[in-house]
């Protein structure tokens, strides 16, 4: 009987302390713990585990994407970004490389939207991530992705046969105020993009009218550089790495590159800029990397860390002199911020020539 007493006695001990929870009459020790309990729910047991461990990331093959064709700036800058990381050996898994063309890199920022979530996916963009949205092309823009890490600043490029008669910038210009209709220009992206606005940009600065009537042919495919080596386009307006080779063979001339100053080495360091030949505007073609939408937190955290060792490299700094690409790096939050800004600024330009849909 003892032993049965004993064994009540608790019984209603323990009975006692739980009707003191949970009329709020705990003894001060309870209410202690129950102020600084996790908000989060579970057990007891599980408030009281360690942070979680850090994920083990990449687990697997990542998708590098290029939003256009092969040979092109994007294409080429997320290459460069693979073969430096694997070479460095920052990322030890595989980097395959898809091209997703079209639209001016809007099929593949459509096709990132199916992917939200994803911790695989990198893709490359540059000033048509804002572009395509605000003339009216795309309904999705940055905003729509995980911005990671701005790299690197190329420059438009103004690039004629090798049997032209145009010999420099200003007498492409000299043709446009005399008749707008007088020089067919050829590009990569679509009417209202990169390629066409850093000629309009150039061209207003240098005092042409009628920036409408310029005819300006896009070639989404990819064909732009065949169509200027066939003669069916006067001049080829573009990314200066894009026909870095066709410069340096000799078949394309380059008549202006549209930076500050003179940029990268051999051939490429001869290109004068518009500002030299008195046309006071420069255009920077930036490029940048992005995640899917939403991409978990680890993984943006992996790319912070990865890709600012990697813009320190020798193996990286390498790639940028032999593309003439000026170093632009900035982390995620200045990234966001300056395509916040940079996004404003886009949008007085296209305003200005008439070809702003996003209001």
């Amino acid at each position: 009987m003892g032993l049965r007493r004993k064994i009540w006695s608790s019984v209603m001990a323990l009975s006692l302390v739980g009707a003191m929870t949970l009329t709020g009459c705990a003894p001060k020790a309870a209410e202690t713990k129950a102020e600084t309990a996790p908000a989060a729910s579970g057990t007891e047991t599980q408030a009281a585990a360690p942070a979680e461990e850090k994920v083990d990331y990449p687990k697997s093959a990542l998708e590098f994407i290029a939003p256009g064709g092969a040979g092109g700036g994007w294409d080429l800058t997320i290459r460069t970004v693979a073969k430096v990381l694997q070479d460095t050996k920052l990322v030890d898994k595989p980097m395959p490389i898809t091209n997703n063309s079209g639209g001016g890199g809007g099929v593949n920022l459509a096709y990132m939207q199916t992917q939200e979530g994803s911790e695989k996916l990198i893709s490359v963009y540059s000033p048509p991530i804002l572009l395509i949205n605000l003339n009216g092309s795309s309904e999705y823009s940055y905003e729509n992705t995980t911005p990671l890490a701005r790299l690197i600043t190329d420059y438009g490029a103004f690039v004629v046969p090798k049997d032209s008669k145009y010999k420099s910038i200003k007498d492409v210009m000299d043709a446009l105020k005399a008749d707008p209709k007088s020089v067919k220009i050829g590009g990569n992206s679509s009417a209202g993009s990169m390629d066409h606005i850093q000629f309009l940009i150039i061209a207003k600065a240098a005092g042409v009218t009628n920036l409408k009537e310029i005819d300006y042919i896009s070639f989404q495919d990819g064909t732009a550089t065949a169509q200027i080596l066939g003669g069916h386009v006067d001049l080829l307006t573009t990314g200066l790495g894009d026909v870095q080779s066709l410069i340096e063979s000799g078949d394309l001339i380059a008549l202006a590159h549209t930076g500050a100053e003179r940029v990268g080495e051999g051939m490429l360091a001869e290109i004068p800029t518009c500002k030299e030949q008195g046309i006071d505007a420069t255009f920077e073609n930036w490029r940048g990397l992005f995640g899917a939408p939403n991409m978990p937190q680890y993984a943006v955290d992996f790319w912070q860390e990865t890709l600012a060792k990697m813009v320190e490299t020798e193996e990286w700094k390498a790639e940028r002199a032999k593309h003439g690409w000026a170093d632009a790096y900035m982390n995620q939050a200045d990234f966001t911020n300056f395509l916040k800004e940079t996004n404003e600024n886009y949008k007085e330009i296209l305003s200005e020539i008439g070809l702003l849909a996003v209001q």
